[in-house]
């Protein structure tokens, strides 16, 4: 069973004959073989090009010696913190150690540094000086720029210039590592390769032309907040790889330079790249450890798409795989299904067939393919583009080929469903049949939230869009017999949400009857527009001024009153009620969410919902009532 794994121990290179390899590829997270993830993606990638290549995954990082277990690579080492930023990975919105890490075995948490792509680079160094370096990955990709750092509040340098890499490659690194390897094979220097799309390098002589665009310094960013929405609006306005120019960030008397983008996968590329011979498991050296949980959402998932035009505010999608949409053919998605269906474990159920939005399966118009995508204009989420091609057709087709395989039992739908496109494009029809075959009792959407300044800053549409869809969804349920449930995400402390608009969200919440299990709070992420605006107080597109909970109290509160119903909430809430003025939604009547602080056996409502006179003996209370106070 090893030898169709990658390599991971020196048994296994002397197994296949091997004394050294070409890369040595140090990996944040366990080794899972499937092509979710992204240490396997690439490693397969390189070599299905010739390559050796091994894996060293969550090395020991207190020493240097982990990282020679391998032995010294031919060509360079690679780096990633693995499918998370490992800030993100180890600690939550309100910078609590996480007790869980689903991307390490049997979820142990603790099992990769802070900040693991510098450390792991710097240990790497110390290992072998003279070896090339390359980093890559989510981390990576993301904090390619000075950027803001949530966890240390802070305007961080490069992670190139702190981890002391040679390049990094930044977005889906698929074609520029590929470019960067066989670079390295002919014999060309790092300095050679600074004309290869995709990546970022460090330099003391910049290459300025009419075809760069050079950017406000770190020393600048970190000094002013402005300077720091300028040079965010500069690279967010680069990201293009058809129009994209190169960008310069002098720092401390060197230049970080990022090359444009490289140009977006064809079909057939991500055909071959998806059909590579991946084990869809973790590495057997897990299986005692009872194996790596963040593969059971994966396992029996396809990927049929890559790339997301909605762009949402607070997510990276755009900025790390783009806005054009790349998707693969039916056919290889129809062979990937038959091999699935043979694999132990298969059940008959596919658990979601998409990418980041599960129906946008193809460009946003065709004018994408040859021009880009508009660098001031979205497709999609406040307002929809006239130009928008909002056709389901394809999507629709590729669903039913694939649940008529035999073996297939059900064809789930399980990543992000954007129902504005589907109100864009009038069709109910497809909103039938999702209920019919592909909707296992709840459907995952996202609103995000119900007033429209709030939506507007976050990029998603309003609250009539999802309540529309809802009767849509409803409706279909109905025609069909079926009781199935929409299970919508809301999210706290958005840069823009008051007290109020977050009071207003309880209020949405309390009249559809919906009482949130999770709640997701905002979280400042390196590379994303609303992070931007977190740390700035600043649109960076518009200049305009944008309100921000950054105490963390009133954070606390906003999360609160998404689950007010919650005995634990009580004394968050009332407080959070009285600052915004809302007392009137403390009390019995049926629009009030808490009831009165001295609510005790002895005093109940009225029929008219006015509390009774109180009790001579109110002063004491019983057991119950006395938590609250």
């Amino acid at each position: 069973m090893r030898e169709k794994f990658l390599v991971t121990s020196r048994e296994d290179m002397e197994r296949r004959g091997w004394d050294q390899l070409d890369f040595v590829y140090i990996n944040g997270d366990a080794y899972v073989d499937h092509p979710g993830f992204a240490a396997a993606l690439i490693g397969r990638v390189l070599e299905s090009r010739g390559y050796r290549v091994g894996i060293i995954s969550q090395p020991d990082w207190h020493s240097d010696e982990p990282f020679k277990q391998l032995g010294r690579p031919r060509l360079a080492a690679l780096i990633t913190a693995g499918n998370l930023d490992s800030m993100l990975n180890e600690k939550t919105a309100a910078k609590k150690f996480r007790s869980h890490d689903s991307y390490s075995p049997g979820g142990e948490a603790g099992r990769r540094p802070e900040r693991a792509t510098i450390v792991y680079a710097n240990r790497m160094r110390e290992a072998y000086k003279d070896v090339p370096i390359i980093i890559g990955g989510i981390e990576a990709s993301l904090r390619r720029f000075a950027h803001y750092d949530y966890w240390s509040n802070k305007v961080r340098h490069s992670i190139l210039l702190d981890s002391k890499a040679d390049i990094l490659s930044y977005g889906m690194g698929e074609h520029s590592v590929v470019e960067i390897a066989d670079a390295l094979a002919e014999g060309k220097t790092v300095a050679e390769m600074y004309d290869i799309r995709g990546i970022c390098y460090v330099t003391s002589r910049p290459p300025i032309s009419d075809k760069t665009v050079v950017c406000p310094s770190y020393e600048e960013v970190k000094a002013d907040k402005l300077a720091f929405a300028r040079a965010f609006k500069m690279q967010y306005e680069e990201q293009d790889p058809f129009y994209g120019k190169t960008l310069i960030q002098p720092s401390e008397n060197r230049f970080v330079v990022q090359t444009p983008p490289t140009l977006p996968l064809t079909t057939e590329e991500m055909d071959a790249i998806y059909e590579l011979p991946f084990q869809r498991r973790w590495h057997p050296d897990y299986d005692a450890a009872g194996g790596v949980p963040a593969l059971h959402e994966v396992q029996f998932s396809l990927t049929s798409q890559r790339g997301c035009f909605g762009h949402c505010h607070f997510c990276a999608i755009a900025s790390h795989q783009g806005r054009i949409i790349q998707h693969r053919s039916h056919e290889s998605l129809v062979r990937e299904t038959e091999r699935m269906t043979h694999l132990p474990g298969f059940k008959g159920y596919i658990h979601d067939v998409g990418g980041p939005t599960a129906n946008f399966r193809h460009v946003a118009c065709a004018k994408q393919l040859k021009d880009g995508a508009c660098r001031n204009r979205h497709c999609i989420g406040s307002e929809t583009c006239p130009n928008l091609d909002t056709s389901h057709d394809d999507y629709v087709k590729l669903l039913r080929e694939i649940r008529s395989v035999k073996g297939v039992k059900k064809v789930f739908v399980r990543s992000g469903l954007r129902y504005d496109y589907v109100l864009a494009d009038h069709n109910k029809a497809f909103v039938k049949e999702l209920c019919q075959y592909h909707v296992s009792g709840q459907l995952k959407v996202a609103p995000e939230h119900v007033v429209k300044h709030v939506t507007d800053l976050m990029g998603k549409a309003d609250v009539q869009a999802f309540l529309k869809f809802k009767d849509w969804f409803d409706e279909a349920n109905r025609e069909l017999g079926k009781k199935q449930y929409l299970v919508p995400y809301f999210m706290s402390s958005h840069p823009g949400c008051t007290l109020k608009d977050a009071v207003a969200l309880a209020e949405f919440l309390r009249d559809m009857h919906m009482q949130p299990e999770q709640v997701q709070d905002f979280i400042p992420t390196p590379g994303s527009l609303s992070t931007a605006m977190y740390y700035t107080g600043l649109n960076p597109l518009t200049g305009e001024k944008v309100y921000v909970a950054r105490r963390p109290e009133e954070k606390q509160m906003q999360r609160a009153l998404m689950q007010y119903k919650n005995p634990a909430n009580y004394d968050i809430v009332y407080k959070a009620l009285c600052l915004a003025g809302r007392r009137d939604l403390i009390g019995y009547g049926p629009k009030c969410l808490i009831a009165p602080r001295r609510h005790q056996a002895g005093r109940r409502p009225d029929k008219a919902g006015r509390p009774a006179a109180p009790s001579r003996r109110q002063g004491r209370g019983t057991a119950k009532t006395r938590k609250f106070r």
